[in-house]
């Protein structure tokens, strides 16, 4: 476990509140009137799923033991949300499947 010390911390956190700070602020400040271009309105419609996705993905992967079960967990989810079932229906199934595949691979 590394320890950081508290000096560390609070530039650290400093940092990270103004970088957050001003990506939200920005845009406010260099647009003034609304955005008209079609196109960067549906790309900015379309950047919070991206983000998100690109954050979930790979803690999707690694939320097991093994690497095996994450992708059988997705790959079921996938096939599921495809067939359009419900949420829960692809949580659980997806749930169930990481851990079978983890309890068939510690076998």
């Amino acid at each position: 476990m590394t320890v950081i010390s508290m000096k560390y911390f609070i530039i650290a956190l400093i940092v990270m509140a103004g970088v957050t700070y001003l990506i939200r602020a920005l845009p406010f400040a260099l647009c003034r009137g609304k955005v008209k271009n079609p196109f960067i309105v549906s790309f900015l419609a379309y950047v919070p799923y991206a983000v998100l996705g690109a954050m979930t993905f790979p803690a999707i992967l690694y939320s097991a033991d093994n690497i095996v079960a994450g992708i059988g967990g997705t790959v079921t989810a996938l096939i599921l949300s495809y067939r359009r079932q419900s949420l829960l229906t692809v949580a659980l199934a997806a749930c169930g499947t990481a851990f079978l595949v983890l309890l068939f691979v510690l076998l």
